[in-house]
C-alpha cells in the first residue's frame, strides 16, 4: 500500500496526573470539565462542551472529591456551579504547567511537523526562523503557505546571534518603540550590519504590569515595584521583556536589585499571567494579551515593535516572499487584531537597520 501524501500537523499537549498509594490516577478529562465549569458556571453546559454526559460529569466530580477528601466543585440550586478553592488551584496548576512548557513544546512540535512533511510530501521550500516567543509569532505557522516554517523559540539576542552565525534564515526580536536607553539598541547594532541585513516590520504590542482584577493594591506605575508590600514575578535573565523592564526601572531611577526575583522567575508572558492570577504574586510584567487571557487588569507602560531580521540576499527566497505576502494580508491583520494590545501596522514593510536602530521611530 502506498504511503499517503496528505499533510498531517501534530500538536503536543502536556498532561499531568496525581497518583495515590493505591495506584489511582487523576483523569486528564477532569481538567477539561473544570475549565468549562469555571467559564460557564453550569455543569450541564460544561459536561456538553467536555463531550460527556451530565451523569458522567457528576460521577467524575464525586470520584475525585473522594480522591482528595474534599469537593472540587460546589453546586447550588439557582446559582449553578463554581469551583472550590481546591478545584481552582488544580485548574491554575494545569494552566501554569502549559504556560511554562509552551515554548519548548512548540519547538519540538515544529521539528516534528517539518520532518513529517518532508517524509510525506517531499522537499518544499523552507524557512528557518529563530524568534522570541510571543502571541503573534504563534500565528505564523498558520500563514506558512507553500513552504515549511521551521520555527524555533530563542531569546531575541540569541535569535540575532543565530542569524549572524547563519544558523537561521530570519530572526525575530523586539525593541521599544521609544528607545528608553541605549543598551538594548547597542546589543542589536552589534549583530546587525547596515549593508548586509534588512529588517521587516512585524507587529507592535503593549507591555506593562499585570495586576489582580480591580487592582486591590492600587498599583499605578513602575515605581510601585519598589514597595515592600508588593510581590513581583519576574521574567528570566536574558529575555527581552526583562531587559525592557530593567530599562524602565533605570529611567525611573530605581536600582535593579535581586528583590525583583523575590517571587521567582517565569519563562513566558502567559506563565507570568498565570502566576499572578493564581495569587502567587501581586504583579508581573508582560504583554496585554497575556493579562487578558487570564482575566487580569493591565497597566500599559511601553509600546514595543516586534521585528524580523534577515540577510539582504534572503529576501529573494520564495519562502520569504510568501511570508511577506501573508504579513501584508487582511487575513493576518484580522488575526493580530484579535490579540489585545497588538497591531499589525506596516506589517511586511522592509527597512534598513539604521531606520529602526537610530533611536527614533514613526510608528
Amino acid at each position: 500500500m502506498p504511503i499517503s501524501k496528505t499533510a498531517h500537523k501534530i500538536d503536543i499537549v502536556p498532561t499531568w496526573s496525581f497518583r495515590d498509594d493505591q495506584g489511582r490516577t487523576l483523569d486528564p478529562q477532569l481538567f477539561i470539565l473544570l475549565r468549562h465549569i469555571e467559564k460557564d458556571k453550569k455543569l450541564t453546559s460544561a459536561a456538553a462542551k467536555a463531550g460527556i454526559s451530565y451523569r458522567h460529569a457528576w460521577n467524575q466530580l464525586n470520584k475525585w472529591a473522594d480522591f482528595f477528601g474534599t469537593p472540587l466543585v460546589e453546586l447550588e440550586k439557582g446559582r449553578g456551579a463554581r469551583l472550590t478553592p481546591l478545584g481552582d488551584k488544580l485548574l491554575w496548576a494545569e494552566k501554569r504547567v502549559i504556560a511554562r512548557l509552551e515554548p519548548q513544546l512548540d519547538n519540538i512540535t515544529s521539528e516534528l511537523n517539518l520532518e513529517l512533511s518532508r517524509l510525506l510530501e517531499g522537499s518544499r521550500p523552507s524557512l528557518r526562523l529563530h524568534a522570541s516567543h510571543g502571541y503573534a509569532v504563534e500565528l505564523l505557522p498558520r500563514f506558512a503557505q507553500g513552504f515549511e516554517l521551521d520555527l524555533q523559540y530563542r531569546h531575541g539576542q540569541e535569535a540575532l546571534a543565530s542569524l549572524a552565525r547563519e544558523q537561521c534564515d530570519m530572526a525575530g526580536f523586539h525593541l521599544p518603540v521609544e528607545m528608553i536607553d541605549s543598551e538594548m539598541r547597542l546589543q542589536a547594532q552589534k549583530l546587525l550590519k547596515p549593508r548586509a541585513h534588512r529588517i521587516i516590520r512585524f507587529i507592535t504590542r503593549q507591555q506593562g504590569l499585570m495586576v489582580q482584577p480591580g487592582n486591590p493594591l492600587g498599583i499605578t506605575s513602575i515605581t510601585d515595584l519598589a514597595r515592600d508590600d508588593i510581590r513581583f514575578i519576574n521574567r528570566e535573565p536574558g529575555s527581552g521583556t526583562r531587559q525592557l523592564l530593567e530599562a524602565l526601572l533605570r529611567r525611573a531611577s530605581i536600582e535593579v536589585n535581586e528583590w525583583l526575583d523575590s517571587s521567582g522567575v517565569e519563562y513566558t508572558h502567559s506563565a507570568i499571567a498565570a502566576h499572578v492570577a493564581a495569587g502567587m504574586a501581586d504583579t508581573g510584567f508582560g504583554v496585554q494579551a497575556a493579562a487578558s487571557q487570564f482575566g487580569l487588569d493591565f497597566i500599559p507602560l511601553a509600546q514595543e515593535q516586534y521585528l524580523l531580521a534577515c540577510h539582504q540576499r534572503t529576501l529573494s527566497m520564495p519562502s520569504v516572499q510568501a511570508l511577506l505576502d501573508n504579513l501584508k494580508s487582511e487575513a493576518f491583520a484580522a488575526e493580530v487584531d484579535k490579540l489585545p494590545g497588538y497591531k499589525a501596522q506596516d506589517s511586511g514593510e522592509i527597512c534598513m537597520p539604521d531606520e529602526i536602530l537610530s533611536g527614533e521611530s514613526d510608528i
